[in-house]
């Protein structure tokens, strides 16, 4: 299955998977070629869908047929261009920077790594892009994509190894 996301506005977009269309918000200097860590720019591109993370304290486990995986407090994601686990999953404390994937806000309940810049992880080029629950206002992201809740757990039953979603400018 490919989900397709086009932009809908400046830091808006439509996901299309299977028969729905979701809204969903996208990073705060829109959907473009990404050029660096913290740009804030959603990368256009053709990538692969990794894994699913999800907060048991808060959701019940996803159905999905991509591996599922519990987060935990001490989960983090590798931010730091310089390190050799840049935009890789760690464990923190870490000894260098590290976005937490356990937060007291709900973005990210439910996650979904996307394959951008993991094969080969280029220094600097972008890390931690998600699909990732967004905020109640559709708010900008950092770079990721994120939908409502429900919706999201909607695409996660639908997923499989082997697909794919696809970012157009």
């Amino acid at each position: 299955m490919e989900i397709v996301v086009t932009p809908n506005g400046p830091q808006e977009a439509v996901v299309d998977c299977g028969s729905s269309r979701f809204r969903a918000a996208v990073g705060s200097a829109g959907i473009g070629q990404k050029r660096s860590e913290g740009d804030g720019v959603t990368p256009i591109g053709v990538f692969a869908l990794r894994k699913v993370f999800y907060r048991a304290d808060r959701i019940t486990r996803p159905e999905s047929s991509l591996p599922v995986a519990v987060i935990t407090t001490r989960d983090g994601w590798c931010d730091a261009p310089n390190d050799p686990a840049y935009n890789q999953f760690v464990k923190r404390p870490y000894r260098a920077s590290v976005e937490a994937l356990w937060r007291e806000d709900h973005l990210y309940d439910l996650i979904v790594v996307i394959g951008f810049n993991d094969a080969p992880v280029i220094p600097g080029a972008g890390s931690a892009i998600f699909l990732h629950v967004a905020r109640d206002d559709y708010g900008a992201t950092q770079g990721c994509i994120a939908l409502s809740r429900h919706d999201i757990a909607e695409i996660v039953a639908q997923l499989a190894p082997g697909d794919m979603i696809v970012v157009r400018a």
